[in-house]
């Protein structure tokens, strides 16, 4: 299970109607100044479905469009995809790149408020947010395909023109406030943000996305102008579709909105990780819960490495379903937890993994030692063939059966543009889970789960972190 990114809520009013200009002006041929690329797909065994086809084109300024057109299927979606995200900002900003999402719904010269921007959408039946994380941020708008100019009229007009009237910055640096505070109230959340605190330390990466209420009320209007400006530059910028849409409408709209878009100042970039664990780790908060929750992190591969194949594998055996090592043993077996589970997260230099259990307060060494097993038994103990090949085909099914949809094809598209620079196919990333072997998981697992890099964080009513830190044993 990923860790959540923050969202925002959209806004506006109005109707377009699809024979309008806007619609109209996209029927004349394809830019022959531009070059595009196309993934066609093909499948030989009976009864499968062709994906659809895949086309890329770069426009002269560096602003890329994808796009992954579905038939049968009477939605489209759009997503535009910023490579920038928290880890990107100066501490005494932190937080900013989420508090500019928020303020990206709250108006524009055309449409002054929040309201009007939701209206405009949501008029015609489409829907829109936005997503902030540690490397990118995200808007999307999902409508009836013929409104698919509509939506990206708004979007675009959102993240080229918004004004970030004073008032309604002031309003939403409270509603931050609010939003961060609720996670220190929710220790199933707040769990997850100790252990990044805890793997990470100082670095950006670790910090929460959202920021402190003190960087956040430190960000003044023209800080978080120069920070959009700076950074929401067009070779970062990827425009992704999908569904009932042509490639050549969706060029021919990122022309007229951000073919004129160029880069301003020296964009930010994030410094390299620097942390180095040489001891296992552990944190706890004392807090009189009712429930104990806990989570147990050690380092991961990036999401460059080959071998996140592997990773993804060893993801799937331990937390896929309720067939899973964690879900059948930790809870089924010995009815220690109510949710368990496990995530793995890439970043462009360096991962994470991380189980998170839920139990009686009374039961937490027994957990932390339970989990603790189930990593040792996936490195040191081969897996067996069978289970395995259950594995292949579960995340081979959920990854076809996750395309049905427009926004997830255009999330497909524009997620591996934005972080790979190119787009697999279905088939080709079926082909590279099928590639996996029992050899590659476990001589990930023995070169990732090392005592000497566990982590655990926990909150309870405990003041002592001894006995916990004694069942953090691998070796």
């Amino acid at each position: 299970m990923p860790r959540r990114s923050h969202h925002s809520g959209p806004g506006a009013r109005g109707f377009t109607d699809p024979r309008s200009p806007l619609n109209a002006a996209l029927a004349g041929p394809f830019p022959t100044h531009l070059a595009r690329q196309a993934v066609t797909v093909a499948s030989s065994a009976p009864g499968v479905m062709v994906p659809p086809l895949y086309e890329k084109t770069t426009l002269p300024n560096g602003v890329r469009v994808v796009t992954g057109p579905m038939s049968g299927v009477r939605s489209a979606s759009l997503i535009f995809y910023y490579n920038v995200g928290s880890r990107y900002e100066p501490a005494p900003i932190a937080g900013v790149s989420h508090f500019l999402e928020h303020m990206l719904f709250k108006g524009t010269e055309r449409r002054p408020d929040p309201m009007t921007i939701s209206e405009e959408i949501e008029s015609v039946g489409g829907m829109l947010n936005a997503a902030t994380g540690r490397e990118s941020t995200s808007y999307w708008c999902k409508v009836p395909s013929t409104h698919f100019g509509l939506a990206f009229d708004v979007l675009a007009d959102m993240l080229r023109n918004s004004t970030f009237d004073p008032t309604e910055m002031d309003k939403e640096r409270k509603v931050i406030f609010e939003e961060i505070r609720s996670v220190q109230d929710v220790p199933e959340e707040l769990v997850h943000d100790i252990t990044d605190l805890l793997v990470w330390g100082d670095d950006p990466i670790g910090r929460e996305i959202a920021g402190s209420e003190e960087t956040v009320a430190n960000t003044t209007r023209d800080a978080m102008i120069d920070f959009w400006r700076r950074n929401y530059t067009p070779d970062r910028l990827v425009v992704a579709a999908g569904g009932d849409v042509r490639h050549e409408d969706v060029v021919a709209l990122t022309e007229r909105f951000f073919g004129d878009l160029t880069p301003s100042g020296e964009p930010d970039r994030y410094p390299a990780v620097t942390g180095t664990q040489t001891g296992k780790r552990v944190r706890v908060l004392n807090r009189e819960t009712e429930q104990a929750h806990l989570c147990v992190a050690f380092p991961a591969v990036s999401y460059h490495d080959e071998r996140r194949y592997a990773q993804s594998t060893i993801e799937s055996i331990l937390s896929s379903g309720m067939s899973s090592r964690l879900f059948q043993e930790i809870r089924e077996k010995r009815g220690l937890v109510y949710s368990v589970y496990g995530y793995f997260r890439g970043y462009e230099d360096v991962g994470q993994g991380v189980v998170y259990a839920g139990t009686d307060v009374a039961r937490v060494e027994e957990t932390v030692e339970a989990i603790v097993g189930e990593l040792r038994k996936i490195r040191d103990v081969a897996v067996p063939a069978v289970e395995l090949e259950h594995s292949k085909t579960l995340r081979k099914g959920r990854l076809l059966m996750g395309l049905e949809d427009s926004r997830s094809v255009a999330s497909w598209v524009g997620g591996q543009e934005a972080t790979y620079g190119e787009i697999k196919t279905p088939e080709e990333v079926m082909e590279k889970i099928e590639a996996v072997t029992v050899e590659d998981v476990q001589a990930l697992a023995s070169e990732l789960l090392r005592e000497d890099k566990l982590n655990l964080a926990l909150i309870g009513p405990y003041d002592d972190d001894t006995p916990f830190a004694n069942r953090l044993t691998l070796d």
